[in-house]
Order: C-alpha cells, then sequence, then structure tokens
C-alpha cells in the first residue's frame, strides 16, 4: 500500500432495527441534520428507484483544520445488506456499508478504501498516516454516536481496526 492510500474499517453496534439504520444510512442527504461532522450533501444525480447511479457531493469536517470534499456515486445496493459507492475527488476509492442483526442489535460495518487526491495530502501521507486516521475515526465515532442518538437507541459499541489487525 503506497502512503497516500488508506483502508479503514469502522464497526457501529447499535440497539436498533435493521430497518431503522438502513433508512438513516440510506438517506445521506439526511446525515447533516444529525451527523455533525457532514457538513454538506446534495443530490448532483438521483440515480434508479433503490439508489444505483444516485450521485452526492459530500462536504466533510473533522478535528483538523481542513475539508474532504468528493463526489460519491452509489453502485451497488442490496436493501438491508449492503451499500456501496465510488467516490471521486479530495479522495478516491471505495466506501461500502455492510448491514446485520441479531437479537435486538444492528451491526453497522463501514469499509473504506480511498486515496488521497489533494497534493498536501499526498506529500503529508507518509508522516501523517496516524493523523489522518485519527481524524476518520474521530468522525466515525461523532457518526455512530449521533445515529444511536437520532434513532433513541443505545450505542453498543464502535470498533476502529485497520485490516488484518
Amino acid at each position: 500500500m503506497r502512503a497516500s492510500e488508506y483502508c479503514f474499517i469502522t464497526t457501529w453496534r447499535i440497539e436498533a432495527p435493521l430497518q431503522s439504520v438502513w433508512d438513516a444510512i440510506h438517506d445521506p442527504a439526511a446525515w447533516p441534520q444529525w451527523w455533525s461532522c457532514v457538513e454538506r450533501v446534495i443530490e448532483v444525480e438521483a440515480g434508479a428507484d433503490d439508489g444505483v447511479g444516485a450521485l452526492h457531493r459530500y462536504t466533510w469536517k473533522g478535528r483538523l483544520p481542513y475539508r474532504v470534499r468528493f463526489d460519491m456515486r452509489v453502485a451497488r445496493v442490496e436493501p438491508f445488506a449492503l451499500l456501496e459507492g465510488e467516490a471521486s475527488g479530495d479522495v478516491e476509492g471505495r466506501g461500502r456499508w455492510r448491514f446485520s442483526s441479531h437479537d435486538s442489535v444492528t451491526t453497522v460495518r463501514y469499509e473504506w478504501r480511498v486515496r488521497t487526491g489533494r497534493g498536501w495530502m499526498n506529500l503529508l501521507a507518509p508522516i501523517a498516516r496516524p493523523i489522518f486516521k485519527w481524524n476518520h475515526d474521530y468522525v466515525m465515532q461523532q457518526g455512530g454516536e449521533a445515529l444511536a442518538k437520532r434513532l433513541d437507541a443505545r450505542l453498543v459499541s464502535i470498533d476502529h481496526r485497520a485490516p488484518n489487525s
């Protein structure tokens, strides 16, 4: 893996119905209402009824003093099981949400495989990798906590890890 390539995996376990969790994640236009790190989502293209082909433009802000902007095109939808998209812009690559449930707990696993597209990020990547990971983990921590609050549910756990760890 090159210095400018990243793979982050975050797992949220929320004591909420799969349908409720799916509905919240499947509606990215509403994310800024509940996820403070998502500053803006603009629907550029609608896509099919299931969402495949939809294109959204995102602006994210974590703890670090910069914003990340990218477009995400929905590539695959398996209702209540998988959402997958291709990112282009400040970061390029693939994001994949996987959903499952057991008893009253819904598990959401997000895998983000990207490479940075901004010159300064690529330049700093060899030394800034741990800081970029810390920032990503913060964004995902905020998302898990905010989703649980939005659904009036208990957040059972959040796990951040890199592959093979």
